[in-house]
């Protein structure tokens, strides 16, 4: 995500990005030293999608501040 967005490490956390997930559970996060995009809590397909072909999680990355 860093990369993607042009940051240096440092100015990741600085900037106050953050992954937004639609729904209660977060289960995308930023890891902090290498800005990469990890999985923060257990994806059970079967739980969100049930009764559906195509499953889809859908989030977005807010940067606030500068870029």
């Amino acid at each position: 995500v860093a990369k993607d967005l042009g940051l240096q490490l440092p100015a990741l956390s600085d900037s106050g990005v953050r992954i937004l997930d639609k729904g209660r559970t977060p289960y995308f996060a930023l890891h902090g030293k290498t800005g990469h995009l990890v999985i923060a809590e257990r994806i059970d397909r079967e739980q969100l999608c049930e009764n559906v072909h195509q499953c889809v999680l859908r989030s977005g990355v807010i940067v606030e501040g500068e870029m």
